[in-house]
């Protein structure tokens, strides 16, 4: 089984035991784990296989041995027991917020509801409202719930979600009287994907910033509208909230919304083994029930003897400990980004010149550039042959030459052969600064295929970096069948860069996998892949993944001096 497929049945003991009225601690036993599994860098069979299952945050004797008969038989006795408690389907009507245990049981035994589409038409049919204790009321909210549900189950790239927050907040930020504005949720953690967007702000006059947020060209329906919250849907059905609050209160309700959800239950209960509550409001001292307000985030963590907690970090993941310890990591920031090793141009299949690529790099403060245009052989208009690379090392020297202030390295991106060797003569890849190396086709060859293809191009002694490790596209295509572990491992052993492919439709290496490459001690350079001017802005959506993945600058290639790169490249 793999780790998704762990997920869901761990995930279905939690309910159906909060359902069964268990003890809160083994019921968030069960929850921490599933937020642990989901954040593996590895799959699981691989932790049963070398033993390790107890190094998970979370897990003890009792679900190690459940997770080992889980993932070597395919199937868990306890939880076939348990699911035989209940009627069919009474965990899909649990995922249903604001359906609770009581409430699922009476759809489930007294309607014989046992999926989504059921309830919906229930509700529509007046079944539900006459239910006891339920009414109108309660029916209509479900029935929202349900809506709202399969907006955030149709979740985006955070690529595309980020500039309509970014044009929104624009907006909201002109009207008079708005002192703080930010977006909360899993955006601001900087998950790749975010299913709804939460905005967070305080004004002096919230009526008037509401009113601005409804009538913005992007909204194409108006959910609910008030002085606190309003929420709308805008083009492309994406879901967005705004909530106001008063400006001494901005930074616990910014810590409450931006979650996660583990995060927050991992501070809950800390705070209250030392005596404060904490909520969207702010600190309650449970002695004397007095309530702090925090302005800032920073103020709130340290009111509990903690360091701040950036947003990517806050999964669930030791992170609460470590800011404790006063051992968090100094996370890279986009100005420690020194250059771009991999980008496009007109020689291939991007659309500016070397010289506007070059001229625009210099223009974010960038000491270097490597153009890295595609060999022929993977079919892409424009493809480079031997003769026109040659041409086009030529021209990126002369231009080296001619422009002040910053280096252009000349590299190519070679196709990755269906049996791992490179699209390009030897001879003149010995010719350029940078190779970079990349799988484009042949991608459903199984798991032992890619992988043995891919260690054999990293094995190259030409290939300093390898681009978009496992060739997925977001949302729609799936990444290749590939032993990341041992791709990490050969990286390792061969001195070879492992790409944080920053174009919005990649985010590849992804989070989790980063995580896992760093504390390895491989060596990572995030690049845009640009193939346009603006593309090279992309840099912040590669910074976000390199944070979710705990780096540090000097986890990072290109956060190097020139004169450092320049030695990595040649040795």
């Amino acid at each position: 089984m793999n780790n998704k497929e762990v997920t869901k049945v761990f995930q279905d003991i939690a309910d159906l035991l909060e359902l069964k009225g268990e003890n809160p601690f083994k019921i968030r036993a069960y929850q921490k784990v599933v937020r642990s599994i989901e954040h593996l860098p590895v799959e699981m069979e691989q932790l049963v296989k070398e033993d390790k299952l107890k190094e998970i945050p979370g897990v003890g004797e009792a679900i190690t041995k459940k997770m080992t008969e889980l993932i070597t038989t395919g199937k868990l006795g306890y939880y076939e027991k348990l699911k035989a408690e209940f009627p069919e389907g009474i965990s899909t009507l649990l995922d249903i917020p604001g359906v609770g245990p009581k409430t699922a049981m009476s759809l489930s035994t007294e309607l014989e509801i046992s999926s989504v589409d059921e309830l919906e038409a229930a509700i529509v049919g007046g079944k539900v409202a006459r239910l006891y204790r339920m009414g109108d009321k309660t029916a209509e909210n479900i029935l929202h719930q349900i809506q709202a549900m399969r907006r955030k189950d149709q979740r985006i790239p955070i690529g595309e979600a980020l500039p309509v927050v970014d044009e929104i907040l624009s907006r909201l930020g002109q009207v008079p009287g708005v002192k703080n504005l930010a977006p909360a949720g899993s955006l601001r953690r900087f998950q790749e994907t975010v299913g709804d967007i939460d905005l967070m702000g305080t004004a002096d006059d919230a009526r008037e910033i509401m009113q601005t947020f409804a009538s913005l060209p992007q909204v194409k329906e108006v959910l609910v509208s008030g002085t606190t919250k309003s929420s709308v849907v805008v083009s492309g059905g994406l879901q967005v909230d705004l909530r106001i609050v008063e400006h001494d209160s901005f930074g616990s309700i910014l810590q409450y919304f931006t979650g996660s959800k583990q995060h927050n239950i991992d501070l809950r209960e800390r705070a209250h083994r030392r005596g404060l509550k904490l909520s969207e409001y702010g600190i309650t001292n449970l002695a004397t029930d007095e309530l702090e307000k925090f302005i800032t985030e920073e103020a709130f963590y340290q009111r509990q003897g903690l360091e701040f907690i950036p947003p990517e970090l806050r999964e669930g993941q030791q992170e609460v400990e470590r800011a404790e310890q006063g051992t968090l990591p100094k996370l890279i920031e986009l100005h420690d980004i020194k250059g771009d090793l991999h980008v496009h141009t007109e020689w291939s299949d991007g659309r500016d010149s070397i010289e506007a690529m070059a001229l625009a790099a210099k223009a974010l403060g960038y000491q270097y550039l490597g153009i890295a245009d595609h060999s022929g052989g993977r079919g892409i208009a424009h493809g480079l042959d031997a003769e026109r690379l040659r041409q086009q090392i030529l021209e990126i020297k002369q231009l080296d030459q001619r422009l002040d202030g910053i280096r252009i390295f000349c590299g190519m991106e070679v196709d990755i052969r269906a049996d791992g060797s490179l699209d390009m003569p030897q001879e003149l890849l010995a010719k350029l600064d940078i190779v970079t190396a990349a799988v484009h086709s042949a991608m459903n060859q199984s798991q032992e295929q890619m992988t043995r293809r891919i260690i054999r191009a990293i094995e190259n002694p030409d290939v300093d970096v390898l681009a978009h490790p496992t060739s997925r596209l977001l949302p729609g295509r799936e990444p290749v069948a590939v032993d990341m572990e041992a791709i990490f491992q050969t990286a390792v052993r061969t001195n070879t860069a492992l790409e944080i492919n920053a174009m919005p439709s990649r985010l590849d290496l992804k989070d989790i996998h980063t995580y896992r490459a760093r504390e390895l001690g491989v060596k990572l350079v995030i690049n845009t892949d640009a193939h346009s001017t603006e593309h090279l802005e992309f840099m912040r959506f590669g910074g976000g993944v390199a944070r979710r993945g705990w780096c540090q600058a000097e986890d990072i290639l290109n956060t190097r001096p020139l004169k450092e790169v320049i030695a990595y490249l040649r040795k």
